[in-house]
């Protein structure tokens, strides 16, 4: 676990560093984060405690022991098979209530600390919001103990979500008080500029504009509400991590009804745009009126005539055909450009049901993980024989890899719909189980990990059996 927290250190620094917060604050925030690490840590702490254990005990000739004492490998496992069974229930317990809490709380603390200090939302080399204002600000480079000082500065002031204002400086610098609400950003060697709205729609046409230059340019900030900011506020965004199994079940047929009915709007929608109409079935012509089988028997005389024309341009005058061929073009692409628009559309909505379902199965694939990987790791220590920090190390370290890369790999397949959502939850553990398998069969029966010479024996005795039939 403090392996993953130091990690979990530099991957969230830029979060964390240069914001003046108290070391409370960064305690909660790890805090909050390690129970969101019992997927990885976990099935590691089993697999390399259960080889380490183990292989000690092979090491001592302590099975050796229990064996010559009629205690079997089974047996001296059923205590610790029944506490990993609870180290299960109990992971779940966590998975289901715990995690969605934590992930929670992470969202809240890592959006809100953005908002403490104005100097640390703006990055370097992008146009950053600040928040409680209607500006944007880019700048090339920050510097000072504070990054305060700030070069190369570009500010779009907005007025109703329309940029109205550009204003360039060379350099500035932010100043604030303790004892202050307020903010001052100070400009210097700048230009000014400004749209002119006009009340004539002539005026208008001309796109007029005021421009200014100066020195120094102070512009106040006021950040009473982000002094004010409570860092574990609560928000409204809930994604597919924050949610426990009853909420996802829920969510997971709201979002498929959804996305039905987003796909069934869109097909009627295209087919209308298309000019292409459902063919409606035809009525037995027993139950027909006479006046329906004459309109019936008049469609099957029209249907017959388009059917053989071989060109229907040629039934358009000459000047009409390019045109119509135009027309047609440009429809077609239209319509293209919509499905293409809409089709990311519908993948990003389907990803997101698909990563509901895969969060859903993986709270229930972290249970047996653990309860898999014990009977690999087990039995892997019975037959390598060796303890303490060396070899059983390098082996569960391996194991983990293969194990946690194929989870990885499954999951975000999942997520692109290219492996069903509950597979790609489970591929890693389904994975490992043949292994804990034939693992636990080999160390019951006294078998190495790899029986090289039976296998060469398997070989030889094939290749003499071919050679005994050619001699007969």
């Amino acid at each position: 676990m403090v392996i993953f927290i130091f990690q979990t250190i530099w991957l969230f620094i830029d979060d964390l560093a240069g914001k003046d917060l108290d070391l409370l604050i960064i305690g909660k925030f790890l805090l909050y984060y390690t129970p969101t690490l019992i997927d990885k840590v976990l099935p590691l702490t089993v697999l390399l405690s259960s080889i380490l254990t183990f292989g000690t005990f092979a090491e001592n000739y302590e099975f050796a022991a229990m064996k010559a004492s009629g205690i079997s490998l089974q047996k001296a496992m059923r205590s610790i098979v029944v506490f990993v069974t609870l180290l299960g229930i109990g992971t779940f317990f966590l998975a289901n209530n715990v995690i969605p809490i934590s992930e929670q709380k992470i969202y809240n603390m890592r959006k809100n600390i953005a908002k403490v200090k104005p100097a640390a939302v703006i990055v370097e080399g992008v146009f950053s919001d600040i928040e409680g204002t209607d500006m944007n600000m880019k700048v090339s480079k920050k510097s000072g103990d504070k990054d305060q000082f700030l070069e190369d500065v570009i500010i779009h002031q907005k007025e109703k979500s329309i940029n109205k204002t550009v204003i360039k400086a060379k350099d500035g610098e932010l100043v604030s008080s303790e004892d202050s609400d307020l903010i001052s950003l100070v400009l210097n060697n700048g230009y000014y500029y400004e749209e002119i709205r006009s009340s004539s729609s002539k005026n208008q046409r001309k796109h007029p504009f005021a421009k200014s230059e100066f020195e120094t340019y102070i512009k106040n900030i006021d950040i009473s509400d982000l002094n004010n900011q409570d860092l574990e506020a609560e928000s409204d965004v809930t994604t597919d991590k924050m949610k426990n199994v009853s909420r996802l079940r829920k969510d997971i047929d709201s979002l498929y009804d959804n996305n039905v009915n987003q796909v069934n709007a869109f097909s009627k929608n295209i087919t209308a745009r298309m000019g292409a109409f459902p063919v409606a079935k035809e009525k037995d012509s027993i139950q027909l009126k006479p006046s329906q089988k004459v309109a019936k028997a008049l469609n099957k005389i029209e249907d017959t005539t388009a059917t053989q024309t071989k060109d229907l341009l040629s039934i358009l005058p000459e000047w009409q055909r390019s045109q119509s061929l135009t027309n047609a073009k440009n429809s077609v692409t239209n319509i293209l450009n919509t499905i293409r628009s809409k089709k990311t559309e519908l993948n990003k909505r389907y990803e997101i049901y698909n990563r509901h379902i895969l969060s859903l199965h993986k709270k229930f694939a972290l249970a047996f993980s653990c309860i898999i990987l014990f009977f690999v790791g087990a039995p892997l220590g019975a037959i390598i024989r060796k303890g303490g920090i060396g070899l059983p190390m390098v082996v569960a370290i391996l194991l983990f890899l293969g194990y946690y890369f194929l989870g990885v790999f499954a999951e975000n397949y999942a997520k692109k719909g290219n492996m069903e959502p509950a597979l790609g939850a489970w591929f890693a553990t389904l994975i490992m189980f043949p292994f804990s398998i034939i693992l636990t069969r080999r160390a019951t029966n006294d078998k190495g990990l790899m029986s090289i010479g039976n296998v060469f024996d398997r070989i030889t005795s094939i290749f003499k059996r071919k050679k005994k039939t050619s001699d007969e």
